[in-house]
């Protein structure tokens, strides 16, 4: 029973680290957010509910100043007051944030949102149980061997999500209209807009795909569904 005892004390870490991290999340969502009532966002907003046979798709500005979209855990669609601010100062357009919130859409709608709340206590497990026992091998080296090893399977796990979320958004973006050069151009605005996220990391690092590997799989998507026309 005893040898079992790190794993199941990383377990019900893990599980605690997971509800403090929801209630805490939601608690600053709640406070520091306010329903978008950008006209022509709500009318792409509007083009995008339609395709999907929607009432209407609800989104907060998040007030923030990072750069960024986000899918919460329980549905709700932000995007960060720093990105609404790009958005009014011109230097990304209305179809551009569209392509986000499409993409956020993804998340909520495969089931990322809400299992990367799951993947996080998860991993806390992971990386206490992989830190105990490297430990009693390597001792004073496995807490590094194990964040190392948990941020390589996180950084995979999120890449995954994120074309899948693209490939979301590109559908989506198609069927209501708008289409999917916004969301190329956006890629390409990315690195600027966030300050260059990630910098010199190697790919099997990052959490984002490269950009020009989020745009070929968009056009890949393009040429399969030219060819079915």
């Amino acid at each position: 029973m005893l040898r079992f005892t790190p794993i199941l004390l990383a377990v019900l870490y893990g599980y605690v680290m997971y509800r403090f991290s929801a209630h805490r999340t939601a608690r600053e969502l709640d406070s520091k957010s306010t329903e978008l009532a950008d006209a022509k966002l709500k009318a792409l907003c509007d083009q995008m509910a339609d395709a999907l046979e929607l009432p209407r798709i609800k989104v907060h500005i998040y007030e923030i100043e990072p750069v960024n979209g986000l899918a919460a855990a329980d549905g709700r669609i932000f995007i960060t007051r720093g990105f609404y601010d790009k958005y009014r100062a011109g230097d990304v357009t209305g179809e551009e944030i569209a392509s986000v919130i499409a993409h956020e859409l993804g998340h909520v709608a495969l089931g990322h949102s809400r299992r990367r709340m799951i993947d996080f206590s998860g991993q806390n497990a992971l990386r206490t149980a992989m830190a105990m026992v490297i430990s009693r091998f390597i001792p004073g080296l496995g807490t590094y061997i194990a964040n190392f090893l948990t941020t390589l399977l996180a950084a995979r796990l999120s890449r995954s999500d994120e074309y899948e979320a693209d490939a979301y958004a590109s559908a989506l973006l198609t069927k209501s209209g708008i289409g999917t050069a916004a969301q190329k151009s956006l890629f390409v605005k990315l690195d600027a807009l966030t300050k260059s996220r990630g910098g010199a990391a190697p790919a099997w690092l990052m959490s984002h795909p490269k950009t020009a590997e989020r745009i070929k799989a968009v056009e890949e998507m393009e040429k399969r569904w030219s060819r079915l026309q």
